[in-house]
C-alpha cells in the first residue's frame, strides 16, 4: 500500500477530504499528515463554519475539534511525528510549508498531494516523492482499485443528504468533475459504474 501525504489545503474542502479518505478506508493508499496539518485544518475548518455557514464560534470550533478527532479515530497512524528535526531543511518558498516535506520524509510517503504545485519545486523535495494535484491523485488512487474507489464513492452518497444536498452516485461525480477537476478519476468510475462489461475500458 502506498502513502500519500495530504497537505491542509487539501484536507478544507469537505466533499474532496470525504472522498479522498474514503479511498483511504478503502484501503487503496495509507494517508499520513503532521501535527501541524491536522493543526491547520482545525482552525481552518472552524473558520468556514463561522464565515460561511454563520454558526456561532463556539459550536464552529467544537464541530472542527469534532472532525479532527474523528480523523484520528479512523487513521490512528497518519499523524506523523518526530519530523521536527527536518523542518526548515528543504528551502522551500515557503517556509510555512516545510512541515510538509519532513513529515513526507519521515512518514515514508511517496506523495505530497497539495493545490500549491508552486510551492514544492521539483528541485527543493526528495527525488523519491512525487507532488501531484488532489485530481491527479485521484485518478492515480482509483487507477489502482477501480472497484474499491467505486464502493468508497457509493458509500458517500448513501450518507449525503444529512447535513447538506443529497446525491446518487451519478450526481456525486457530476460534483466531483464539475467542482474539483477529477475528470480522469470520474472517467474511470462512470465506466466501471455501469458494469463489469465497460471495465477495462478499451
Amino acid at each position: 500500500m502506498f502513502v500519500a501525504l495530504l497537505d491542509t489545503c487539501v484536507l478544507w474542502p469537505s466533499l474532496q477530504r470525504d472522498v479522498l479518505l474514503s479511498f483511504a478506508v478503502e484501503g487503496i493508499y495509507r494517508p499520513i499528515w503532521s501535527s501541524a496539518t491536522i493543526d491547520e485544518l482545525e482552525y481552518h475548518e472552524a473558520r468556514k463554519l463561522v464565515e460561511r455557514h454563520g454558526i456561532e464560534p463556539d459550536k464552529a470550533r467544537g464541530r472542527a475539534a469534532d472532525l479532527i478527532a474523528a480523523m484520528r479515530a479512523a487513521f490512528d497512524d497518519a499523524e506523523i511525528q518526530g519530523w521536527d528535526g527536518l523542518d526548515g531543511s528543504y528551502g522551500l518558498p515557503d517556509p510555512d510549508d516545510e512541515h510538509v516535506v519532513a513529515a513526507a520524509v519521515v512518514g515514508g510517503a511517496g506523495v505530497i498531494v497539495t493545490h500549491n504545485l508552486r510551492d514544492f519545486p521539483r528541485g527543493r523535495v526528495p527525488g523519491s516523492i512525487d507532488v501531484q494535484s488532489p485530481a491527479e491523485f485521484a485518478h492515480h488512487a482509483v487507477s489502482v482499485n477501480p472497484a474499491a474507489a467505486l464502493r468508497a464513492v457509493r458509500m458517500i452518497a448513501a450518507r449525503t443528504g444529512r447535513h447538506g444536498p443529497a446525491w446518487d452516485v451519478a450526481g456525486l461525480l457530476d460534483t466531483l468533475e464539475a467542482r474539483y477537476r477529477f475528470t480522469q478519476a470520474v472517467g474511470i468510475l462512470r465506466v466501471v459504474a455501469d458494469g463489469p462489461a465497460g471495465w477495462p475500458p478499451r
